[in-house]
């Protein structure tokens, strides 16, 4: 498993309660594969470490995936078609299918890819300075074809954000804290391009960025020419590799790259939890955040999960086992 910094050994415990919680609630058990497959989670963990060493963008791709797994059909490994995923997602693909490999070889049909998401999304954040908490595991894979899920988008507002996320069970505070994720990564200048140029109706810039962030933008993605960025532009300026709550930093101070990221601090109630991970120094307050973090993980992982006897254990994570009659499928 990812080794831990001490200053996260105190948070560990007390979301050892909480995973306790996840586990009653939904099913799941911690140490699902102890007797199954005992080095389920260290063959994760190592996969994710040696392609982390490689890459450390691929970080953020595994996070997305499981994001995006949970939000569309539940957390059942439903992750969609791998030639439609962005760049950074298709390289986290790439850790999922090389870690679920490696456990079929040791383990055949026996661990999910549902679970290999949520734990190598776990140990990605690890890796990337942040917390680490113990997973639930138990998740079977879903066996419905992947159809668009209506995920949060860049362009959403705040209320569109809510009423998007309360369909999962997350309230505000989850909102926050999973958009928090932010703080690694990065996007493509097509998705806030709208924003440096001709925004108002005025043809004026988008107000809510900072003045000289915009000018830095602008030379990254010019008006004319599509994305001169060739790696990708931060999310989280300054800090884009690094789990800490620079991210809710840059949102106060007006430069947030998305949108829907900036928008969180035009909101009165988004707006003081942005603040309360912001603060005003070190110390405490990133501690707050990486306690929060966990518990908003543990509670998104928890959605919609197949246990028992439902859906599959599937040998590849990128195609059903079999076949499936047409009038089997459910949208």
């Amino acid at each position: 498993m990812v080794q831990m910094e001490p200053k996260w050994l105190v948070l560990l415990v007390v979301i050892l309660g909480l995973s306790w919680f996840a586990e009653t609630q939904q099913g799941l058990i911690h140490g699902f594969y102890s007797s199954s497959c005992p080095k389920a989670e260290a063959i994760v963990s190592s996969t994710v470490v040696t392609h982390f060493k490689k890459d450390p963008t691929i970080a953020a791709g595994v996070l997305k995936l499981h994001f995006k797994d949970c939000f569309f059909q539940g957390c059942d490994g439903s992750v969609g078609d791998i030639d439609a995923l962005p760049d950074a997602e298709l390289r986290g693909f790439g850790v999922i299918d090389d870690a679920k490999t490696k456990l079929e070889t040791l383990c055949p049909g026996v661990v999910s890819c549902a679970d290999i998401l949520a734990l190598a999304a776990r140990d990605a954040v690890g890796l990337s300075g942040g917390p680490i908490w113990p997973v639930p595991t138990g998740r079977r894979d879903g066996r419905l074809l992947f159809v668009s899920p209506d995920l949060p988008a860049p362009t959403d507002s705040i209320p569109v954000l809510r009423e998007k996320f309360a369909a999962k069970g997350l309230n505000n505070h989850d909102l926050v804290t999973l958009v928090g994720a932010h703080t690694i990564g990065q996007t493509d200048c097509s998705s806030f391009q709208y924003r440096l140029y001709n925004f108002t109706a005025k043809g004026n810039a988008d107000p809510t960025i900072n003045q000289a962030f915009l000018a830095q933008l602008r030379a990254l993605c010019p008006d004319v020419g599509g994305n001169v960025s060739k790696s990708g532009v931060p999310l989280d300026k300054g800090s884009q590799f690094k789990f800490d709550v620079s991210f809710f930093k840059n949102l106060r101070d007006g430069n947030g790259v998305l949108e829907s990221d900036q928008r969180l601090f035009g909101d009165s109630e988004t707006q003081r939890i942005v603040k309360n991970y912001a603060g005003n120094g070190r110390g405490l307050l990133g501690l707050r955040f990486a306690f929060e973090f966990p518990k908003a993980m543990i509670k998104m992982s928890s959605i919609g999960v197949k246990t028992g006897t439902q859906g599959e254990i599937r040998k590849t994570c990128s195609r059903f086992n079999q076949s499936i009659e047409s009038n089997e499928i459910e949208y």
